[in-house]
């Protein structure tokens, strides 16, 4: 059982790793011995995520349906033969991640298959199941069983989450409609998007990141460095959004190229090591 469970979390990695340059470049920032739950959990998030997003031309209502039957049979049996759920099940298991979690993450994605627009109580619901969960869970492995601490970071856990999402949603705004009819910023457009509302919305996300940050700082020494690592690309990330007009962000999928992720990642590391943060 024990090699099982490695080689399924070998495979976790190995799609953090395909998917995402991020997100890889934060875990590996980690102290090593958060790395295997962290990517247990964003397999798991990944997987669901490209069900509902790029599984076209299969019908992805069954194919969700059955990786939400096959999640709870994995956490009520702890053990799976899909290696994705199974080095899930074991992080859940490992760091008590709550189950709640769990089910406002998968209802977020459900939301994906039924909703192209969304009001303000749908966004918020959204952006909690799909992003601010997602920080929850890897708070819960960073604080290993201090639920004082967990609960005293939770709140600047789900403003980081909440940021990186809404950042995602700005970048991906073009394939986002184009490729799925979606627009997930309540009373926004797609075809009259402006400046202004651009504006609006980058103010708040500015917002999230100046409450998350706070949290960051008091996060616990093996997880800090990570998160801060991706806080910065976030950052990063929006700058670059915020220096075009409206019309590009429609237009252009705007990224950090991986020569300047490796560039923050050496300011960042001198920062922290300097204390300055």
């Amino acid at each position: 059982m024990e090699l099982y469970t490695k080689t399924c979390t070998e495979i976790s990695r190995k799609i953090t790793h395909n998917y995402s340059t991020s997100f890889t470049l934060g875990i590996r920032t980690l102290h090593k011995k958060l790395h295997d739950p962290i990517y247990s959990i964003y397999g798991f998030v990944r997987v669901a995520d490209e069900i509902v997003d790029t599984f076209h031309g299969h019908n992805k209502t069954d194919l969700l349906t059955k990786f939400k039957a096959d999640t709870y049979e994995a956490l009520e049996n702890k053990i799976s033969t899909n290696p994705v759920l199974h080095a899930f099940q074991n992080v859940v298991h490992q760091y008590n991640i709550d189950y709640d979690l769990i089910e406002a993450f998968l209802k977020s994605m459900e939301m994906d298959l039924y909703h192209s627009t969304y009001d303000d109580g749908k966004y918020n619901e959204y952006i909690y199941g799909s992003a601010e969960v997602v920080g929850l869970m890897c708070l819960r492995v960073f604080c290993n069983g201090d639920n004082a601490e967990y609960d005293r970071l939770k709140a600047p856990a789900k403003h980081l989450g909440a940021a990186f999402q809404k950042v995602n949603f700005l970048r991906d705004m073009k394939s986002d409609y184009a490729e799925r009819g979606r627009v997930y910023f309540p009373e926004v457009d797609f075809n009259f998007f402006c400046d202004k509302t651009k504006l609006k919305l980058e103010q708040e996300i500015e917002e999230d990141f100046k409450l998350a940050f706070e949290g960051i700082k008091q996060l616990p020494i093996e997880a800090r460095f990570g998160v801060y690592v991706a806080y910065i690309y976030y950052q990063a990330l929006l700058r670059k959004i915020k220096q075009v007009p409206a019309s590009t962000i429609k237009d252009v999928r705007i990224r950090v190229p991986n020569k300047e992720k490796f560039a923050l990642l050496l300011s960042s590391w001198f920062r922290f090591r300097l204390n300055v943060i």
